[in-house]
């Protein structure tokens, strides 16, 4: 996996999808050696474009590259990197990054969390459903610029597109903020 990263996306699926498939957490691990550059292998990002993806759900994993392979949703390198992908290899990533913790540590006070986010990514930026990805620690510039591909079109989900269409530069750059400056551990769980 390359930059570009996990965030929420409709996707057309195979028959046969990824997301129903139970994956092997030792197969996604070996197969995590080429998402390490950006992502790292525990799933903490280690550039500031990507996303953080330990401790996502299997199915959000299996969606969001099932979608780069089946160009519902598009970047220049995850693009490229999910088309070599079998449903199998992305169900064993998805174990693999599933099977960490996302934690995350407050440094403000919650009663300032960005109201229109809190409901699906929580106060402290751990998702509260599925379909939502966790927004902790995440880099001001990614989230920035998810949230500006959501408002413009150039992604598109159910939620997301319309909460974003209505956003200004200062409430995208209000809500990134936020959720960068929450502390995120991602831990394996064994």
């Amino acid at each position: 996996m390359g930059l570009g990263g996990i965030f929420l996306a409709n996707s057309a699926l195979s028959p046969v999808c990824a997301q129903e498939l139970v994956g092997d957490r030792e197969a996604g691990r070996k197969l995590s050696g080429q998402c390490r550059t950006c992502h790292g292998l525990e799933g903490f990002a280690l550039i500031p474009i990507a996303p953080h993806i330990g401790g996502e759900p299997a199915s959000y994993i299996a969606r969001q590259l099932t979608a780069f392979r089946e160009g519902t949703r598009e970047h220049e390198i995850m693009s490229v990197v999910a088309k070599s992908l079998s449903d199998e290899q992305i169900a064993d990533l998805g174990a693999w990054y599933s099977g960490h913790t996302a934690t995350a540590s407050l440094k403000a006070d919650p009663i300032d969390a960005p109201g229109d986010c809190i409901g699906c990514h929580g106060e402290d930026g751990i998702a509260l459903v599925e379909d939502a990805p966790n927004l902790a620690g995440e880099s001001v510039p990614y989230i920035d610029a998810q949230l500006k591909a959501f408002r413009l079109g150039k992604r598109t989900h159910e939620i997301m597109s319309g909460i974003a269409a209505d956003l200004t530069d200062e409430e995208i750059r209000k809500f990134a903020e936020w959720y960068a400056n929450i502390g995120l551990g991602i831990d394996l769980v064994e």
